[in-house]
């Protein structure tokens, strides 16, 4: 039997049974219960000069290729989001190639994928309200004309200009009167982004849910659906509840997301749909928990989905906006990507003990689809950073 070695934060090394991969099958038919979009990450060129302040020098082939994998398993990507490092290593100009790239690739594999729309390619740090509308409507237009739907994200020009909730409603409701198809609304946490605190016109998140509906109940038609990252069970199903036909709840809990996803209780707003983070390191997984609720099997999907919420959880623990390391770390473990590299450098955002861990969960929730391979690569990071096995 094969084991694993791990790390403790006094750097003592333990052993632990190897398990095989979950073995799942992929979907023979397009997933019905729940639509579910893996957030994915970018790829760097091994040898690119991906060191802090760098433009991002991405491997476009690994980086298409990992979004190929996610349609295979019947999960859509969102794509050009936080997790493909947007604020965090990923420029402006590698963002668009991004989006132009993902869309293509999605017609070509006749997935569904929605990008972030952002003001970010604005270098100036304060800009004025008309300004942050405008950057706004730029990147919406860019993301209509590539043929993939808009996620308009929280803006951290918009969280330094904006002095009331009216200034939110106004910004929101110029910028929904532009948009051609559906977008998806997300409001993100400070725990994920600092600099947003006090989004949509208030610290408490009762206060801002009421800005956000307003601005969704100005308009529903031209509101696909909300993406909620506050971390917060509660926030989530207090908004999902009051939500206008049509409009759907995407969770992006990365805490919670199985219940918050696997909800049966009667009731029109009974469940959340996703688009996660998580999902993008689990996607085999996430795949087999949504076609156990296909089936109607709701004890299998928290069989198969259960297990993952610990390993979620370590990727996302604090400081939360460095989960991105965890993500590419699995991809590279599960053979996805040829080196544990990240543009901006970040793949030095996390200790080898909070690795350690990951590598432990991923084991124990069949998350490592090679677990042989991923065994082989963890064991030799322990053995170049010096350990002796």
């Amino acid at each position: 039997m094969s084991t694993l070695r791990l790390l403790s934060a006094s750097g003592a090394l333990s052993e632990t049974a190897l398990n095989d991969s979950g073995a799942y099958a992929r979907p023979i038919a397009p997933l019905r219960s729940r639509v579910a979009y893996a957030a994915a990450h970018v790829v760097p060129k091994v040898h690119g000069d991906n060191t802090p302040g760098r433009p991002a020098d991405i491997d476009w082939d690994a980086t298409l290729a990992f979004r190929r994998n996610v349609y295979s398993w019947g999960l859509g990507v969102a794509d050009a989001m936080d997790t493909a490092q947007r604020n965090m290593g990923l420029d402006a100009a590698a963002t668009r190639e991004l989006i132009a790239r993902s869309a293509e690739v999605a017609r070509e594999e006749g997935g569904s994928v929605v990008v972030g729309v952002n003001t970010d390619h604005v270098d100036e740090t304060h800009i004025s309200l008309q300004q942050v509308i405008d950057a706004y409507i730029s990147q919406l237009e860019y993301t209509e004309q590539q043929g993939a739907g808009p996620v308009l994200m929280a803006s951290r020009h918009l969280a330094r200009v904006a002095e009331s909730a009216d200034d939110y409603r106004r910004v929101y409701r110029t910028v929904l009167e532009r948009a051609t198809t559906p977008v998806v609304l997300h409001w993100l946490g400070t725990a994920f982004d600092p600099e947003l605190e006090g989004y949509f016109g208030s610290t408490e998140w009762p206060e801002a849910a009421e800005v956000l509906l307003d601005i969704i109940n100005e308009n529903p038609a031209k509101i696909a659906g909300v993406k909620m990252s506050l971390l917060d069970a509660e926030s989530e199903i207090s908004v999902r509840e009051r939500l206008p036909e049509g409009v759907r709840m995407f969770t992006g809990d990365d805490f919670n997301y199985v219940s918050l996803i696997g909800d049966s209780q009667v009731g029109r707003r009974s469940y959340s749909d996703a688009l996660l983070g998580a999902f993008a390191a689990i996607t085999p997984v996430a795949s087999a928990a949504i076609q156990a609720l296909d089936a109607g099997d709701d004890a299998a999907y928290r069989r198969i989905l259960g297990p993952t919420e610990e390993l979620s959880r370590q990727i996302f623990a604090a400081p939360t906006f460095y989960y991105k390391t965890g993500v590419a770390f699995l991809s590279w473990l599960n053979g996805h990507q040829p080196a544990f590299q990240m543009v901006g450098g970040l793949h030095s955002a996390r200790s080898l003990p909070h690795l350690s861990r990951i590598v432990e969960l991923a084991n124990a929730s069949l998350a490592l689809e090679n677990p042989e391979l991923a065994r082989e690569r963890w064991h030799g990071m322990l053995t170049l950073n010096g350990f002796e096995l």
